[in-house]
């Protein structure tokens, strides 16, 4: 089904001329946006040698095509890297017109910045080897850093998940009793954009991170008590924010806790961690291939982001507005 525009329209342009190509990182997402667009994965053998080498090859032509390479850098992330790269030299010595790099989850996001001296800026490296591959577009999903789009010295489109998270929340609960609650303060600004799509009031976990992979929530600025709280972030690692800020709400009077994540990462004992936890449920999209932990989880729930990344790679390839999407 076409992924509706925040005022309801869809795009009715004549179908693309373009190929789809999928790595390993997330088939069953491919499979999915490949479907949602009526055009079938290109044939391609994407393997491993002996010693873990990566070899790709590409059993249709595709010169002179428009060509979308459909791989998240999830774990593995290395691997799952070098297979986009190899991909893309692979399409770029077979002719390949235009290669758009779709990317719905990109790994070392988070290194977008030199927390210490000595220290790496690892999204820029990965940029520049993207570009240097020979990717003429790229396309993501709520980047941890909107500022590393300008990494790239190629477009960049980074696209949202809240659309598809709105249509959830409308769909299994009722605003009027609702706050959305960011994490953290460096979320608010997210936060403030999904409270503005459903008209609902947010507040603000502010916490204090002791290492990395560890937190502790010292305040709730905002009036939670008797109230539903939605938390909303873009990733969900070792879970110890979100199960942190879910008692803090709780403790402030909240009545229950959902939380909206957009990347599920969920590295270690996430899992278990959260099905413990005071989270009634938590909501994230199959940016990551969902894990058969994840899978059997019973307070997880995972959305479907092959509609809205089936929409934009149809507008790209069909030159049409893109931002429309979401504003």
């Amino acid at each position: 089904m076409p992924f509706d525009t925040r005022d309801g329209s869809r795009s009715k342009g004549p179908a693309p001329r373009m190929k789809l190509v999928a790595g390993n990182s997330n088939r069953p997402l491919a499979e999915a946006i490949a479907t949602t667009l009526n055009l079938p994965l290109t044939k391609s053998v994407v393997k491993r040698f002996a010693d873990m080498e990566v070899f790709v090859e590409v059993l249709e032509n595709v010169r002179g095509e428009d060509l979308y390479v459909l791989q998240s850098t999830s774990f593995p992330a290395n691997d799952n890297l070098m297979e986009l790269l190899i991909l893309v030299d692979a399409l770029r010595r077979a002719s390949a017109k235009r290669i758009t790099a779709v990317m719905p989850y990109f790994g070392y996001a988070r290194q977008d910045r030199k927390p210490g001296p000595r220290t790496p800026i690892s999204s820029k490296l990965v940029a520049n080897l993207i570009e240097r591959a020979g990717v003429d577009r790229v396309m993501t999903l709520d980047l941890h850093a909107g500022q590393i789009q300008g990494f790239f010295d190629i477009p960049t489109d980074n696209l949202f998940a809240a659309p598809v998270m709105v249509r959830d929340i409308q769909e299994n609960y009722s605003t009027s009793n609702l706050v959305v609650v960011s994490p953290d303060v460096g979320g608010v600004v997210r936060a403030r954009g999904l409270a503005k799509r459903i008209n609902v009031p947010i507040a603000i976990c502010d916490k204090r991170r002791e290492k990395p992979g560890e937190s502790e929530v010292m305040n709730v600025i905002g009036d939670v008590k008797g109230r539903k709280c939605i938390l909303i972030d873009d990733i969900v690692d070792s879970g110890g924010t979100l199960v942190n800020a879910a008692t803090a709400l709780l403790a402030a009077g909240a009545t229950e806790v959902m939380a909206y994540i957009t990347h599920g990462v969920l590295t270690g004992g996430a899992v278990a961690k959260i099905a413990k936890s005071d989270i009634k449920t938590l909501v994230i999209t199959d940016s990551i291939e969902p894990t058969p932990a994840v899978k059997a989880a019973p307070n997880i729930r995972v959305l479907s982001i092959a509609p809205l990344l089936a929409e934009a790679i149809g507008r790209t390839a069909r030159e049409e507005s893109v931002s429309s999407l979401f504003y």
